[in-house]
């Protein structure tokens, strides 16, 4: 489903960089507490976090302890933080790359859908220059899914057609 409120676009894409090389069934199950570690994935809070703060999450079993995505969620607090004040909201600038349109795609199965595409290579790449870690094409492709700006559902997928109707 379409996305716009900042902090659930946010929250997807701390969690899409904390999947990186783990099952998606591994952060769903600490989906809670990521949410609790991460003061409720408010990037104001989550952008002040300190040196000591940060090292504090590598003891929190609710979370991957992994420093570097621990370090980049803060940063790209920062960087989110950055992006929403130069466009208005994270929500402008993510959505301005389709003109506020979802990419609906037309695949019949799932070995049709990418992992990457011009448009995540393109916001990959933009995202990099803005400070932003953990955002490689293949994570971007897999936010721009969970957010609803690509559209990837097979063609006989019951959601489908439902989704569709929400952009209208």
């Amino acid at each position: 489903m379409p996305v716009h409120r900042d902090r659930k676009l946010f929250e997807f894409l701390v969690l899409e960089g904390a999947q990186a090389g783990l099952s998606w069934s591994t952060i769903l199950k600490k989906r809670e507490g990521y949410r609790e570690a991460f003061a409720r994935f408010d990037p104001e809070k989550v952008a002040r976090f300190s040196k000591a703060r940060q090292q504090s999450l590598m003891k929190n079993p609710g979370i991957v302890r992994n420093r570097l995505k621990i370090e980049s969620t803060v940063s790209n607090a920062q960087a989110f933080l950055n992006a929403r004040e130069q466009y208005g909201s994270f929500s402008k600038y993510l959505w301005g790359y389709v003109d506020g349109e979802p990419v609906v795609n037309r695949f019949r199965h799932m070995r049709q859908v990418p992992a990457t595409s011009a448009l995540s290579e393109r916001l990959s790449k933009d995202l990099k220059q803005k400070g932003f870690r953990f955002v490689g094409s293949t994570i971007i492709y897999a936010y721009l899914q969970a957010v609803g700006i690509v559209n990837d559902h097979l063609i006989g997928c019951f959601r489908r057609s439902e989704i569709i109707e929400h952009y209208r």
